[in-house]
């Protein structure tokens, strides 16, 4: 199949879906990220929070696949809506193409057609016909939503279990035409991890797959943690990270810390940026780029666990299209240094 080729008719993330045992701290956590509550659903304990071009649903109805989800993950994402020219379509070709059927009737989003994917989570094909917020829900009148200047989910990573990397490799490839844009091989002083990005023909949808390399690795930890595979860090876009990050940090949102060293370093590594370093130092972001200044820079910073394993990171593109492979050794090594502080890993570990 060509690279460019759009099976499904994909045009990016419609949604993403989110369950839990304690819907209020999802709520208070997507209120304290700048997202507002613009709908509730007519019949269901269900929630819209929107930000941007961001549409969180948090899901606490149930006898219903999110309530499943929760009982078996705790908090996390347990579903997608993937944005499609033709819903039936699309589903017609996932399934002809090895993807399994969801089916409830009674709780999904209301004729949405949908497919079984990674941890028992679930992805909705939404179309100009299939709307999940239409008629069944009831939008709060002229809200005007001020957020704190996130504008689109940018990447969903998924960590899997030691040698399933290639199967959901496979799942979206064989059914969307991913194709893989990176890969790293990232060792820790301690532990170390594999990951492979996929992106998908519109562009717009790109999903990274994390695999440890050992019994100990921050990927274990999630795995455990959250009892199975799953959506380990959403990551959200906007074009000013210093005011977004800033605002964050003030409504109580906590971020992995970064050691001044990193940022002594920066020249040396990218001497030709142009980035306020105290700035950078200050509100501890992450810069990456290539030493052709052509390929642009990438602007990240990774939450704390924001509920259970789950992170959120907050990225601004400045013309690079990566996903900081040049961060991911110092960003390693801090989580390393987390897990140290919070006695899953000890320094002593081989």
């Amino acid at each position: 199949m060509q690279q460019n080729n759009n099976p499904c008719g994909l045009d990016g993330f419609a949604f993403l879906e989110f369950s839990g045992p304690d819907k209020t701290r999802l709520h208070q956590q997507f209120t304290d990220m700048g997202f507002q509550a613009t709908a509730n659903h007519k019949n269901q304990d269900i929630t819209l929070f929107q930000q941007g071009e961001i549409q969180f649903i948090v899901n606490a109805a149930s006898n219903c696949q999110a309530e499943e989800h929760a009982k078996t993950h705790g908090s996390g994402a347990c579903a997608m809506g993937f944005r499609v020219k033709n819903a039936k379509a699309a589903f017609d070709y996932a399934i002809k193409h090895g993807a399994v059927a969801f089916e409830d009737c009674e709780h999904a989003h209301h004729g949405l057609p949908a497919i079984q994917a990674i941890g028992g989570s679930v992805i909705y094909f939404v179309d100009e016909q299939h709307q999940p917020f239409s008629a069944h829900w009831e939008h709060q009148p002229n809200q005007k939503i001020e957020g704190n200047g996130l504008i689109l989910i940018d990447h969903l990573t998924h960590n899997v279990f030691r040698g399933n990397m290639d199967k959901w490799a496979h799942f979206y490839e064989s059914i969307f035409n991913f194709q893989e844009i990176r890969y790293f091989n990232i060792k820790g002083k301690m532990t170390g991890l594999l990951s492979r990005a996929l992106g998908s023909p519109c562009g717009k949808i790109k999903i990274p797959l994390n695999e440890s390399k050992d019994d100990l690795s921050q990927i274990e930890e999630f795995l455990h943690e959250y009892k199975g595979e799953g959506i380990q860090h959403i990551a959200l876009t906007t074009n000013n990270i210093y005011h977004t990050v800033h605002t964050l940090r003030e409504q109580g949102v906590k971020f992995l810390d970064v050691p001044d060293t990193y940022y002594e370093m920066l020249h040396d590594r990218l001497p030709w940026h142009q980035e306020p370093v105290n700035q950078l130092n200050d509100e501890k972001i992450l810069i990456d780029g290539e030493q052709d200044p052509k390929h642009g820079l990438l602007l990240q910073i990774f939450t704390e666990n924001i509920f259970g394993p789950v992170f959120f990171e907050i990225i601004q593109r400045k013309g690079n299209q990566g996903f900081g492979e040049g961060n991911f050794q110092a960003l390693f090594e801090a989580i390393e240094r987390d897990q140290i502080k919070r006695g899953t890993l000890k320094e002593t570990s081989v």
